[in-house]
């Protein structure tokens, strides 16, 4: 069994619950998907598939070597692939194999993986949170990143820093999200919360790896004396 599926971000919406309470929610369109190439264990030392997101629009200056991989599995060329692990003990899925949206459930974990927005060159407050000096009339110390060494020892500045510097554009995984709707109809994803990168982008849906444990319900505690 496929662990994950390529997909693309819609954009952030609401979602109402039936006692009224609201959540920020990310639509994704998950797929469909084909198998395009399996790995195994005794020819690649793993258990994987790569797959390719079907779309609307074809994908163009497809070269001969990538034509050809593409005609191995019998589907037409994609814009996009990946490769996805398999679940242990489930068979590898046969060449041009369909990856649907449904192989989620309402309810699981799963980590969504994307290039988050690239915001260009930042300062240190804005690149990594820095709470910036005083604001003071006098201070002459509101948004410099303060001291970065010793001037006698060790007379450098070490390595990695925290600084301004280009901020984002990074393979960013968001880990752990909660599912809230599977369309299959529509190869629709409904998660909770935001995931990296812009509206357009392609994003990569697994199962959580680390997925939190289903919360008990606390028992009542007795009353003290």
């Amino acid at each position: 069994m496929v662990t994950g599926i390529i997909g693309k971000k819609l954009g952030m919406t609401q979602l109402f619950a039936e006692d009224g309470k609201v959540s920020p929610v990310t639509v994704i369109q998950a797929g469909p998907c084909v198998v395009l190439q399996s790995k195994t264990v005794k020819v690649d030392g793993y258990e994987a598939v790569q797959i390719g997101m079907v779309e609307s629009r074809p994908a163009r200056r497809v070269t001969k070597g990538l034509a050809g991989h593409y005609a191995k599995a019998g589907v037409p060329p994609t814009r996009v692939r990946q490769e996805v692990g398999l679940a242990e003990g489930g068979e590898s899925p046969s060449l041009g194999y369909q990856v649907l949206v449904s192989v989620f459930e309402d309810g699981e974990r799963v980590d969504v993986i994307g290039v988050s927005q690239g915001k260009g060159f930042q300062g240190s407050m804005k690149r990594h949170n820095f709470s910036g000096g005083a604001a003071s009339h006098g201070s002459m110390h509101h948004r410099a990143p303060g001291s970065i060494g010793q001037s006698s020892y060790p007379s450098r500045v070490f390595k990695g820093m925290k600084g301004p510097g280009r901020m984002g554009g990074t393979r960013t995984t968001v880990r752990n999200l909660k599912v809230l709707q599977v369309d299959p109809e529509k190869n629709l994803l409904v998660v909770a919360g935001a995931v990296p990168g812009a509206p357009g982008g392609y994003l990569l849906v697994r199962k959580a790896i680390a997925a939190k444990p289903v919360c008990v319900s606390q028992v009542e505690k007795p009353k003290g004396r």
